[in-house]
């Protein structure tokens, strides 16, 4: 009987000490970036710099590139079309749209967020 009695105290002890743990608050790994957003501000970086316009302005230069990138496989595949026979298109035309289609999707990812 003091068996069951003593196992029992542990249980509730230890399921008492559970729930006060689960019941605080997480301590935020890096609180001055959790404090920026809700006052509404923004992360500065070391230089100064806004952390989201510096984001942006990559995402605008990698979006810049891969346009480019993306109209001359345009053109490549354009004459590739041109060139081949009427009914038999080339593996090389078909990796082509894969590729050109890849670099769309990577675009309009970037762009929506």
């Amino acid at each position: 009987m003091r068996q069951w009695i003593g196992r029992g105290a542990l249980a509730l002890s230890l399921a008492a000490l559970g729930s006060l743990a689960v019941s605080q608050e997480p301590v935020p790994r890096f609180p001055d970036s959790g404090a920026a957003q809700r006052d509404g501000g923004d992360i500065r970086l070391p230089s100064g710099k806004s952390q989201r316009d510096e984001i942006l302005r990559v995402e605008r230069e990698r979006n810049i590139q891969d346009a480019k990138e993306l109209a001359e496989l345009a053109d490549q595949l354009k004459e590739e079309i041109e060139k081949d026979d009427r009914f038999v298109f080339s593996i090389s035309a078909l990796k082509k749209t894969d590729e050109i289609e890849k670099l769309a999707k990577r675009i309009r990812s970037r762009m929506r967020h």
